[in-house]
């Protein structure tokens, strides 16, 4: 054994009860009840305690309690002195209890805290206290001679000992157990950013490749449209070419967004909020510290507000909109609010149960946060929730 390691305290799960089956915590405490008891009843049997004496048994008995408590407690904070202080008054509690005739309550005293100085003291100091409450007890041993003082002292200290190797058995026990989740979780995780860096590879190799061969050829058509004779049909097809090139760009542009998600490189929340508000001259605030979201969180609240300045366009076109994200202790808030159109606003805003908000909605609960939406004054309000 190591000079470092016998003043090393014990692992800290050997300290508390982590891991300890059900019947033997039962058990222990059946055992510490039997000794109490049988401690305070030999106590009186002694009749030593009668008159303004009579309640010191029970009294010695909370005192005991509180310093075995005390004594757990520190020792699971590693305080060596506060620990050995505790073990000395309860030596000195031993000797009152000796003292006032009590010797079976000593006797309970003093092993007792051999056994648990044992059991969670480091141990140079562990041997040092058990043998020397031993020693107290052996010495209060009626006609015992050296060789049998001795034999008690080594069984007491033993049987601490072995008290001790159990509880770091225990304690190495979950050690590992820890260790192999930490080590499956990294697999694990490891796992998932292989299988998501494959899912971008493909999305990146087929969708994004196809989005881009439909830009080159939808302005192609657009260039060739111009070029025609001027019609009502031809800027009938000029519109829809042009409205088509503009959802393949802003799909590519999601595109590249999913496939940094899934990479793990998004931009922050606010900066991606300040970009897709600029498109439309929303007003963007951000309340509150801003820190990094996970992914799901960051994707939640990107594609709540691209959904919500869509409907804005389309249901109230012309409107104001306002874009507050708000970074809270338990998790962040996007709030959208357009100030309505001239007329009465579409079909969303009076239901709020567009094919849009559904799916922001489903967004939100599955990260285990809400969405409101619905009408606010003359104009339309969304608000996301998600836990951080």
């Amino acid at each position: 054994m190591t000079g470092s390691s016998v003043f090393a305290w014990p692992a800290r799960e050997s300290l508390t009860r982590l891991g300890v089956p059900r019947p033997r915590i039962v058990l222990d405490a059946v055992l510490m009840g039997s000794l109490a008891t049988w401690a305070v009843s030999s106590a009186y049997a002694s009749g030593g305690f009668t008159g303004w004496r009579f309640p010191l048994p029970v009294v010695g008995l909370l005192v005991t309690v509180a310093v075995f408590g005390g004594f757990l407690e520190l020792t699971l904070r590693n305080r060596l002195l506060a620990s050995l202080g505790l073990l000395g008054f309860l030596s000195l509690l031993g000797w009152g209890a000796y003292g006032a005739g009590a010797e079976v309550s000593a006797a309970v005293l003093w092993i007792s805290g051999a056994a648990l100085a044992m059991e969670r003291l480091p141990l140079a100091f562990a041997l040092a206290g058990a043998v020397t409450l031993a020693a107290f007890f052996t010495a209060i041993m009626p006609q015992a001679n050296a060789p049998g003082r001795a034999i008690t002292v080594s069984g007491i200290v033993l049987g601490g000992y072995a008290l001790r190797l159990d509880a770091q058995a225990r304690g190495t026990g979950f050690r590992l157990l820890a260790q192999e989740r930490a080590a499956r979780e990294a697999e694990a995780t490891s796992a998932a950013l292989a299988e998501r860096a494959r899912i971008a590879r493909e999305i990146h190799d087929v969708l994004a490749h196809s989005l881009s061969a439909q830009l080159v050829h939808l302005e192609a058509a657009r260039i060739q449209v111009e070029r025609g004779p001027q019609g009502p049909f031809r800027d009938q097809v000029l519109e829809r070419v042009s409205a088509a090139r503009g959802m393949a760009r802003q799909g590519l542009v999601e595109t590249r967004q999913a496939l940094s998600a899934l990479r793990g490189e998004l931009a922050s929340a606010e900066d991606h909020l300040r970009e897709i508000a600029a498109e439309d001259g929303a007003v963007v605030v951000v309340d509150g510290q801003p820190r990094p979201l996970t992914p799901e969180a960051s994707q939640a609240v990107r594609r709540v507000a691209q959904e919500a300045l869509t409907n804005a366009r389309k249901h109230a076109p012309g409107c104001s909109v306002r874009i507050r994200l708000a970074y809270a202790e338990g998790g962040v808030t996007l709030e959208v609010r357009d100030s309505g159109a001239t007329g009465p606003c579409g079909a969303l805003g009076v239901s709020g149960s567009g094919y849009g908000l559904l799916g922001m909605r489903e967004r939100a609960e599955l990260l285990g946060g809400t969405l409101d939406a619905g009408p606010e004054g003359t104009g339309f309000m969304v608000r996301l929730w998600v836990p951080l």
